[in-house]
């Protein structure tokens, strides 16, 4: 990949990210508009993705970009950006640091860039294809736990059937696993399963938006996604499961179960 791709990518997030970080301390719940029943937008979405499109836009003219409040934005190009610009806004407007802004960069369909970062935190996580996956510059790897040593994690989109599919899967887990969480952005549960943090993370209907930058991550650290068939996941899957390998086969088992 040519160098200068990533270096403006890395730029235009670092150039959201200092907005997110301006806002945060400050932010009043009280203005957030609804979407949906589930979802909630905010002002601060709005700045980021104005940032990271305008810079898409200035750089790479005939790219399209594909964008959670925008929408698609179609070009005749084998190239397609794939933005959330900021993915954990619940945890954004209760003054939770948990959340990130997530690019990713398909080339024919396959993603040959992904860029999570967590502003409030200060990790910057990235990762290109063949080339592994890193976080502030040091290589992470996916963790060697095995069964019994688990820590899952979930999400879900927002329709009911897939809700209702996540609520399953995490009473399942709670009760027969060691622990499984929400933390509420997907796109850094998949950073965290990149890095060893946590050993997997499951997602019934997600929006591509919402994972894009996550799973090159988990990839390139070792890692494996696949859809809840253990077939390979791809850029229109409706469900994800990303692990460190290991333990792979048996979250698949318990899927099919519940």
């Amino acid at each position: 990949m040519n160098s200068e791709i990533k270096k403006i990518a890395k730029e235009a997030v670092m150039k959201a990210g200092k907005v997110i970080l301006e806002e945060y301390d400050n932010f009043d719940r009280t203005k957030i508009k609804l979407k949906s029943r589930h979802e909630i937008v905010t002002r601060v979405d709005l700045l980021s993705e104005e940032i990271l499109i305008k810079e898409i836009r200035k750089n790479f003219p005939l790219h399209s970009i594909l964008s959670e409040e925008k929408g698609i934005i179609k070009n005749v190009s084998e190239y397609l950006w794939i933005i959330d610009p900021l993915d954990g806004t619940t945890n954004f407007s209760m003054h939770n640091p948990f959340c990130s802004i997530s690019l990713a960069l398909a080339e024919n369909e396959e993603i040959i860039l992904g860029i999570v970062y967590a502003p409030i935190l200060g990790e910057f996580f990235m990762a290109e294809k063949n080339m592994g996956a890193e976080l502030n510059g040091k290589k992470i790897k996916v963790s060697e736990s095995e069964e019994g040593k688990i820590i899952h994690s979930y999400c879900h989109g927002n329709k009911i059937e897939n809700i209702k599919k996540a609520v399953k899967y995490y009473n399942y887990q709670k009760l027969h696993g060691l622990d499984c969480r929400q933390l509420g952005s997907a796109a850094l549960e998949l950073a965290y399963v990149a890095s060893g943090r946590i050993d997997s993370f499951v997602i019934p209907g997600p929006n591509l938006w919402d994972i894009a930058g996550g799973i090159i991550l988990v990839k390139e650290a070792g890692g494996k996604i696949t859809d809840f068939k253990e077939k390979k996941w791809e850029i229109n899957s409706n469900n994800l499961v990303a692990s460190n390998g290991k333990i792979h086969k048996e979250i698949i088992k318990v899927i099919n179960k519940i």
